[in-house]
């Protein structure tokens, strides 16, 4: 655990008092806008990292001089030293390169590889109890490869994934049938990429299946929007890809997590014969508490569901392959 003292420029831990913190790896505009997320809804104190030691102590500074306005008392601290995020009880990681217009998550593989494994090694050796969530793309093959480099329990260990993605199709049903976001659940299983297999018998309004509002080729529109979802944006800033959207998904897992609310939600998780995966990390209906995940929700899926799901999880194992192909001997 963690506390805090003042230095000259922000205000960092000290051992006087304890409470909980969640280290962001990668201050770029996910990790930024995580850590607001993080000490606004009064979750955790946070330590920020990035290599660049000026951008994670500015964006600290900044959320330390809201706290009175937004009415909170955490802390965030700003760093380029991973021994400032010992004790952390969560370590998300968002460094990396994000995608530039054209490119797939796929094509982020190699030059984000190294930065994860890295990463992961350096954040669990100062926070060895901590459990890691992985945002960073190609993600459900950087969550393996974090399980890997970190050394702990996969049930420590998981990816942000189908939250996302749920999240989207859960919007794009809202406005395409001018309902409330609130009376919409979706549910989207299978990678963090074009292969995700959105699940339309199991998103409801109202706890109807939006398979009894719209017709198939409504349904279709929004499920290839849905799969889209991050090209979609990426295409129209130019310069970077969604963030806002991203940290909100992480921000539930964290929540999730810290209150130990037993929730369940679909998140990259180790399978060991759940639908019928072994040693993978894919989108499935996860429940999560304090202790990370605690079990796997196996849904009754239509054989075209399910091959769908195993497509998606081959080319998963493709990736990790060409990432450990990638990897210095």
């Amino acid at each position: 655990m963690s506390t805090f003292v003042r230095n000259a420029l922000t205000l960092r831990p000290s051992i006087a008092c304890k409470s909980i913190q969640v280290a962001v790896i990668g201050a770029g505009n996910v990790g930024g806008t995580l850590a607001q997320r993080i000490v606004e809804r009064n979750l955790a104190n946070v330590v920020l990292l990035d290599i660049m030691p000026g951008r994670p102590k500015g964006i600290a500074l900044d959320l330390m001089e809201a706290r009175g306005l937004e009415g909170h008392e955490r802390f965030i601290y700003g760093t380029d030293d991973y021994a400032e995020t010992a004790g952390s009880d969560i370590i998300v990681i968002t460094a990396g390169f994000p995608r530039k217009p054209g490119m797939t998550r796929d094509d982020l593989l190699k030059v984000n590889t190294e930065i994860v494994v890295q990463a992961t090694k350096k954040a669990i050796a100062y926070s060895p109890e901590a459990i890691i969530i992985m945002v960073t793309n190609p993600l459900d093959v950087l969550t393996y490869l974090a399980w890997q480099a970190s050394g702990l329990p996969p049930e420590r260990v998981m990816g942000m994934a189908g939250i996302l993605d749920s999240a989207r199709f859960q919007t794009f049903i809202a406005l395409e049938l001018g309902v409330s976001n609130a009376d919409v659940v979706a549910m989207v299983l299978g990678s963090h990429g074009d292969l995700m297999v959105p699940l339309p018998r199991y998103s409801t309004v109202g706890g109807v299946p939006i398979t009894e509002l719209m017709d198939e080729e409504t349904i279709e529109r929004l499920v290839q929007r849905t799969r889209n979802g991050g090209a979609e944006i990426v295409e129209l800033m130019q310069t970077g890809g969604a963030y806002y959207a991203p940290a909100s998904s992480v921000c539930q897992m964290v929540e999730t997590i810290l209150l130990n609310k037993s929730r369940i939600l679909p998140v990259a998780s180790y399978l060991t014969g759940e639908y019928g995966l072994n040693d993978i990390f894919i989108g499935v209906p996860t429940r999560l508490n304090c202790r990370g995940v605690e079990s796997i929700l196996q849904l009754d899926l239509t054989d075209a569901e399910l091959a769908a799901l195993h497509a998606s999880a081959e080319a998963v194992r493709r990736q990790i392959q060409r990432a450990h192909e990638l990897q210095p001997a």
